[in-house]
């Protein structure tokens, strides 16, 4: 009994992770095929009076989903699209709840892909007396004068399984940089210390 219990177990940890990946992508990526087909697809359906298959349906939705993530890509590269997605930038700014959540998603996805990354400078943070006791995160602003701080910078603390984190305000010199890859960090600080990306890197 302990032995199958042991090998359930082991079945567990194997299959787990890969299929709550697997699980949360096509989530995501379901919800947003069944969007996309229902403002677009389903018209394009009754237009020409077509009678198609689920799985087709479903593909035509992912395919516009690639589709319209691409072009906006292209136009955001481009002058007039620029100029265009600026304006639709300064209108959600200009509504109060939404440009709070519009402005930290905006600003965390730059800092996540963009080409200017934020999340590129692992440290060790001293919080307590206690020097044997640190904290890993990332460095996300060297600058605080705007708040009168200038000898402090900020780092952001991602929490272990959570996809929260905090932000704390520490002295400069209570940070320590981490000579590791920012992606290794991250999978080390998220897994609670169990696994870091080398296995992605091998």
């Amino acid at each position: 009994m302990k032995l199958l219990l042991r090998f359930f177990f082991q079945g567990l940890l194997v299959l787990l992770p890969a299929v709550l990946t697997f699980y949360l992508f096509w989530l995501i990526v379901g919800t947003l095929n069944d969007l996309m087909f229902s403002l677009i697809g389903e018209h394009l359906v009754q237009l020409f009076e077509l009678e198609l298959p689920t799985w087709l349906t479903s593909i035509m939705g992912l395919l516009m989903v690639l589709g319209l993530i691409t072009v906006t890509g292209m136009l955001a590269s481009m002058y007039l699209g620029r100029f265009l997605l600026g304006r639709i930038d300064r209108l959600l700014q200009r509504i109060p709840l939404v440009r709070l959540l519009y402005t930290s998603l905006s600003d965390l996805f730059k800092a996540l892909l963009g080409d200017n990354r934020g999340f590129d400078r692992p440290v060790l943070v001293q919080l307590t007396p206690d020097p044997g006791l640190r904290v890993a995160g990332f460095i996300t602003r060297d600058d605080l004068s705007m708040f009168g701080l200038k000898d402090d910078i900020a780092v952001y603390l991602p929490q272990s399984y959570n996809f929260a984190g905090n932000l704390v305000i520490v002295p400069r010199e209570r940070v320590t940089p981490i000579e590791a890859k920012a992606s290794q960090v991250t999978t080390f600080i998220v897994s609670g210390g169990v696994s870091t990306s080398n296995r992605a890197e091998d």
